[in-house]
């Protein structure tokens, strides 16, 4: 029986979420599995990636062969290196004291990347939000001098008709004082008024 370490499709429409699993390799994708050896979830930035290490390695040692996506994973997570260097032992090339030397060097070397990865991600993500800031305030800054040149051109045309008015404002008092029309209908009420009373 060739076993395989494959993925195993979890999760709803459009949010992948996959078992790694050691199945028969003549299995259909999500049907039966020999044992689940973690999780891993694509849609987290960085990807979430859950393993038992012990079984993990203990199957590779055993000749489980992993896909190219489990063998990346399995690769990220360090137990192909592992693997690679307990056999190294196996043949005398190494003793077990350094073997595991190695894979702790490696293992800082590692999480010394992803911290700083994720820095990075953080850092790009704050630059970005002041360039965002900074082009709002310019659009902002922009909008404000428009509003304030139409406001001035208002006052002008404002300025300018209030000026039209007092010029013309004598001449319009004396049609009204010329005109006796207006003084009839005044007396005209007050002689009512007077009638009333």
């Amino acid at each position: 029986m060739p076993t395989r370490i494959r993925l195993q499709r979890k999760g709803k429409k459009g949010q992948p979420f996959y078992h790694l699993v050691v199945a028969d390799g003549r299995a259909p994708r999500d049907g039966k599995f020999i044992e689940k050896l973690g999780t891993y979830n694509p849609m987290t930035n960085p990807a979430t990636i859950d393993i038992d290490f012990d079984r993990s390695l203990y199957w590779l040692q055993v000749g489980a062969q992993p896909s190219e996506t489990a063998k990346s994973i399995l690769s990220h997570k360090g137990i192909l290196l592992k693997d690679h260097l307990i056999r190294g032992m196996k043949k005398g090339a190494l003793t077990e004291a350094q073997v595991e030397a190695k894979f702790q060097e490696w293992l800082q070397d590692k999480e010394g990347k992803v911290q700083q990865t994720i820095k990075d991600k953080e850092l790009a993500k704050k630059d970005e939000a002041k360039q965002r800031i900074e082009a709002e305030k310019k659009v902002k800054e922009a909008r404000a001098e428009e509003i304030a040149k139409k406001q001035a051109a208002k006052n002008l045309k404002a300025e300018k008709a209030a000026a039209s008015e007092v010029e013309e404002t004598p001449v319009v008092e004396a049609q009204v004082e010329e005109t006796p029309v207006a003084e009839a209908p005044a007396t005209e009420v007050s002689a009512e008024e007077k009638a009333e009373e």
